[in-house]
C-alpha cells in the first residue's frame, strides 16, 4: 500500500526523478562522444543522438509541467492572471 505523500515529500521525490533523467541523458551524451571517436557508423551515432535528444525533451516537459502546476496552484492569483501566465509560460517555453 502506497503511504501519501506530503508536499515536501512529493517534491523531493520529483527532484530526485529529474536528477536521474539528466544523469541518464548525460550518459547518453557522452557515449556518443565515445562513439564519434572510435569513428562509429554515422547511422548508430544518429540514433543515439535521437534518443538522448527525446529524453532531454522528456525532462524538459516535466519542468514545464512543474512551471504550470505552480502557477495554476497559486493562491495569490486569480484565474485570468493564472491563464496569461499559462499562455506565457507556452509563449516563452515552447
Amino acid at each position: 500500500m502506497k503511504v501519501p505523500l506530503d508536499g515536501q515529500q512529493a517534491q523531493a521525490q520529483q527532484r530526485d526523478a529529474m536528477l536521474k533523467r539528466l544523469a541518464r541523458v548525460e550518459g547518453q551524451i557522452r557515449g556518443i562522444q565515445a562513439m564519434i571517436r572510435r569513428e562509429e557508423d554515422c547511422e548508430a551515432i544518429a540514433q543515439q543522438f535521437s534518443a538522448a535528444r527525446k529524453a532531454l525533451d522528456r525532462a524538459y516537459q516535466e519542468m514545464l509541467v512543474c512551471l504550470v502546476e505552480e502557477t495554476v496552484l497559486s493562491p495569490q492569483s486569480d484565474s485570468q492572471e493564472t491563464m496569461a501566465r499559462v499562455r506565457a509560460i507556452f509563449t516563452k517555453y515552447t
